[in-house]
This record gives C-alpha cells, sequence and structure tokens, in this order.
C-alpha cells in the first residue's frame, strides 16, 4: 500500500480526510504501530483517543481494528483532549496511544499522534512508522484481544482536584473553539472554585464559530468582547486538541507563550529554587532573563513539542513552554504539554494573592516584536539558506549566533531568527529590539539577507 509521504511530517500524521487519508489508512497504521510496539511491550495495550472531527470516530475505529487484528489490546477513552490520552499513558497499564487529531488544522484535515511507552514519536521514528505500514508485513494473531471503554474524565479531575488549591473564587471565560476543551475544563474549573462562563464549548468538527487556534488574535476576538462584558478576571482559550492554551487578562490583552511562561516559572521557582525551565528559540528574551533573575536556570531549545519534551527529560527540567502555547508541566504533574491543567496551574497562581494578571506581568520589560514571519521556499533549500545566513552572520560578520534551531543573531539591544520549518517548505522569522526604530533596522538587515539568499 502507497502512502502520500507528506502526511509523516516531524511530530505527527496529518492530512486532508479522504484524500489523503481514509479508513484503510488508519488500519494500516494501527498495525503499524502494533509492529513497532514489540520491542516495547509489555502490557500487550494500547490506549486511543480522538478529537471532535466529523472523520474522527471512524478513523479511530479503524485504527482499533488493525490494532487488534495484530494481537494488541485497546483501551478506548472516547472523544477526548489530547492531554487524556497522555495521561492514560502515565496511569493505566498500557504500552503506548494514538491520538486522532489534526490539532488547529481546518476542518477537513484530520491526524494522528503516536506515542510508545509515555513520549510521543517524531523525526525517523515517524519515518520508520511510514516504512513499516508501506511494507505491510504484519503478524497474523488469532488469540483473543479485549476493546475496554474508559472514561478517565473523572480521573483526570479528581487527580487535578487534589492537588491544585484556590485560595479566592475567580471568574473566568473559557473558549473551548467547538474542540473537546471546555467539555473536561468548564467542570473542572468549577470543581475547582470558579465561576465558569463557556464559550464554543459544545463540539462541532466544523468549527462554526472561528478557527481552533489560539495563537492567532483574529480567533480571541469573541474570547476579549466575553471578558470584558463579564468582567471576568481572565480568559482562557484551546486548540482543537487541547494541547495549546490561550490566555487574555483582565483587560482583553492577550498574554502570548513568553509572558505566560514567565509567570509559570515565578511560581514553580518559588517552590523548587534553582530550577531547570525550558523554552524555544522564538521566546523573548526577557523570559530568559526573568528565570534567571528569579533564581531559575533557563534553556534555550529547539521549536516542537516532541523535542522539547525530549529535552526535558534530558535536563530533568520542571517547566518547559512554548510560543505557540504548549505548556509542560513535570513539577506536579508528569511533564506533558496539557492546556487544561496549565489554565488550572494558572488560577491557581493568580488565586493566591489579590493582583490583576496583567498587573503580575506589570514589571516585565516592554520589548516590540513581530509576530511569526513566514517565507515561501523549497524542501530542499530551506536548511542551506539557513547554513548559508549562518556563515554570512556569525563567519562573515562576526555577530552572536545561537545554531540551536536556525540561527538567532543576538544584538545587544534585540535579535533576529532564521529557522526552517519542521513541517512545510518555509522559513520561519521572528524579530525583537527595545524600540520599534531598532525593530524595524534589524528586521530590514536578516530579512534583506534572506530574500537575497532565497533567490
Amino acid at each position: 500500500m502507497e502512502l502520500n509521504p507528506r502526511i509523516f511530517r516531524e511530530y505527527d500524521i496529518r492530512g486532508i480526510a479522504g484524500k489523503d487519508l481514509d479508513e484503510e489508512t488508519y488500519e494500516r497504521l494501527g498495525k503499524a504501530v502494533a509492529v513497532m510496539l514489540r520491542r516495547h511491550r509489555k502490557h500487550n495495550c494500547v490506549c486511543i483517543g480522538r478529537d471532535g472531527r466529523l472523520t474522527s470516530k471512524a478513523f479511530a475505529n479503524a485504527a482499533i481494528d488493525g490494532l487488534t487484528a495484530c494481537g494488541v489490546n485497546v483501551i478506548d477513552i472516547g472523544l477526548v483532549p489530547t492531554p487524556l490520552l497522555y495521561y492514560a499513558l502515565f496511569t493505566q497499564k498500557v504500552d503506548g496511544g494514538l491520538m486522532i487529531t489534526a490539532s488547529h488544522n481546518p476542518q477537513e484535515y484530520n491526524g494522528m499522534k503516536v506515542a510508545i511507552g509515555t513520549s510521543t514519536i517524531y523525526g525517523e521514528e515517524i519515518q520508520k512508522l511510514r516504512e513499516i505500514a508501506e511494507a505491510g508485513k504484519f503478524p497474523a494473531v488469532k488469540r483473543p484481544v479485549t476493546i475496554t471503554r474508559m472514561d478517565l474524565a473523572s480521573k483526570y479531575t479528581n487527580r487535578i482536584t487534589r492537588d491544585v488549591k484556590l485560595k479566592r473564587k475567580l471568574k473566568v471565560v473559557v473558549d473551548a473553539g467547538n474542540g473537546p476543551g471546555g467539555v473536561v475544563a468548564v467542570p473542572l474549573y468549577e470543581k475547582l472554585g470558579c465561576e465558569v462562563i463557556p464559550l464554543f464549548c459544545d463540539v462541532d468538527g466544523t468549527f462554526p464559530n472561528h478557527h481552533p487556534d489560539p495563537t492567532d488574535p483574529e480567533n480571541l476576538k469573541d474570547l476579549i468582547g466575553a471578558v470584558k462584558k463579564h468582567d471576568a478576571d481572565l480568559g482562557i482559550a484551546y486548540d482543537g486538541d487541547v494541547d495549546r492554551i490561550g490566555v487574555v487578562d483582565e483587560q482583553g490583552g492577550v498574554i502570548f507563550g513568553d509572558q505566560l511562561l514567565i509567570l509559570f516559572a515565578r511560581s514553580v521557582l518559588k517552590e523548587k529554587p534553582g530550577a531547570t525551565v525550558i523554552s524555544e528559540v522564538k521566546g523573548s528574551r526577557t523570559l530568559y532573563e526573568d528565570i534567571a533573575k528569579h533564581g531559575g536556570k533557563p534553556i534555550m531549545w529547539k521549536t516542537g513539542h516532541s523535542l522539547i519534551k525530549a529535552a526535558m527529560k534530558e535536563y530533568k527540567a520542571e517547566l518547559a513552554g512554548e510560543m505557540s502555547g504548549h505548556m509542560f508541566f513535570k513539577h506536579r504533574w508528569y511533564g506533558f504539554d496539557d492546556a487544561i491543567y496549565a489554565g488550572a496551574r494558572l488560577l491557581e497562581l493568580l488565586a493566591a494573592g489579590r493582583k490583576t494578571l496583567s498587573a503580575h506581568l506589570a514589571d516585565v520589560p516592554r520589548m516590540h516584536s513581530t509576530p511569526e514571519i513566514r517565507i515561501e521556499t523549497t524542501e530542499e533549500r530551506k536548511f542551506e539558506i539557513v547554513q548559508d545566513a549562518v556563515r554570512y552572520f556569525r563567519d562573515e560578520q562576526g555577530l552572536e549566533v545561537n545554531t540551536i534551531d536556525g540561527l538567532r543573531i543576538e544584538w545587544p539591544d534585540g535579535w533576529g531568527l532564521v529557522r526552517a520549518s519542521n513541517t512545510s517548505p518555509v522559513l520561519v522569522m521572528r524579530f525583537e529590539a527595545e524600540t520599534p526604530e531598532r525593530l524595524k533596522a534589524i528586521q530590514k538587515l536578516v530579512s534583506d539577507k534572506v530574500a537575497e539568499l532565497n533567490k
């Protein structure tokens, strides 16, 4: 069976349902996962969950058919946020898990995240899965298997409410973007003692209200309006599979991922002085400076949730986060990206005192930055351009360049980033500086050189 190679991305499998992906594809992928598990199999069981997309239930059933055909038992946790699948990996006797989801992609997409043990696979492991699926050499097993239906939401909620405590009542608006996040988060936050105003918390795979991607401020307009209308303490938004969080403060201001990580880092460092905190190359310089200022050990790492999780294990980090809203708590949790749990921790730190959310960040130096800028190129050229840019800025110009992921060029009053996307034929750029004028100058300097190299 020939599969579209483009669906096998750096961190997961993703494509257009009915064109790149169908039930036969998922059955084949389920069988391939069963083969991959051979070396790791202890319980002979895999957990599977799915998001609210229109095709997800049928695709999940097809993947279950593939797993069981190869003699693997299945725990089906049904329609859930991705963090509940991750939670199952740490709390159930399973060898791995599958999450049928296309995260924040448009409604015509679907996909699959794959975990072996407690870790999601990426990079070469994703390509290995592709090779196994295409080869089609699967074991013929006749022994009986079991398919167990399990509701994990109550176990997950009880685990959080045993640990997270709020010292005062808060009013929070939750925008689930018609993904499955609201089904779990609204009752959880109410149980923690909050007044919760739900927004688009009914699951609808057509996403009728707005795209489920909280990194785009356009998708936060309804949340901002609701926070102001209800005089709420904050607003929380989720992406389509609830592993990324978006936050707005009581004034309707958007709190981006690096600012959010500053708040979490300060909170964690009070309990764990000297803890290691990881973020990625797109994060503000103020983030890394603030972690160090509060006694933490900041580490700048590669972009990508699977890469961040691997780095957390390597450096024994208590906390990590990305600009995209992936937040990872090892402190008091399990180390996976979980927007619902991150929201609970945010509510806890806000309720610990009387300060508003915006006031918590008032002492962070104001920087001027661009959003991500995406420059189209080719798969063949994107990495070459990055290497050419490193040679120019570091070797020829003698500038300070961090090459952990692309190149991040540092000046005393700002920085510029150029990196190759892991998932598409584009270069990603971002810039930050102390003044608008300096931001414009740095952006022009780097952009002009990249444009020259991209000819």
